[in-house]
């Protein structure tokens, strides 16, 4: 198995009345992967905002994903790195620190539907939207 990362928009899906997406979503987080800090913090923030949901709530689904996830903290690194994938690659910032995040976690597959699929950051990470057979 692929050492993957997760983007906040995959987490999403594990909430998502698309039950086709919904159990995707699930079967590729259980076999576990990575997340960064900011995704965790941009789940939060949509599950409120969007979501309506209540802290409590927001632990109770993330709880498990942080135990079957590795979490990778956002550094000083990270961020200059992602100021240098956003200039190169033409990503907002909050994208390129999703991408340099997998990056410094050594995965070799970023799962995510808001960049190009199959695109190759760095010569190492390769973009896949894991719900394209389904759209």
């Amino acid at each position: 198995m692929a050492n993957v990362f997760f983007d906040t928009n995959v987490l999403l899906y594990l909430l998502s009345e698309d039950t086709s997406k919904a159990d995707r979503a699930e079967d590729l987080v259980a076999l576990g992967g990575t997340i960064s800090v900011q995704v965790l913090n941009e789940f939060a923030s949509v599950a409120t905002r969007k979501l309506g949901m209540s802290h409590a709530e927001i632990r109770d689904v993330l709880q498990p994903i942080r135990a079957i996830c590795a979490v990778t903290p956002l550094t000083l690194d990270i961020h200059d790195h992602a100021l240098g994938l956003s200039e190169r690659y033409g990503f907002s910032i909050y994208d390129a620190l999703i991408v340099a995040a997998a990056l410094a976690a050594n995965c070799d597959t970023l799962y995510t539907e808001d960049l190009q699929d199959g695109q190759i950051i760095d010569g190492r990470l390769t973009i896949t939207n894991p719900f394209k057979a389904s759209i």
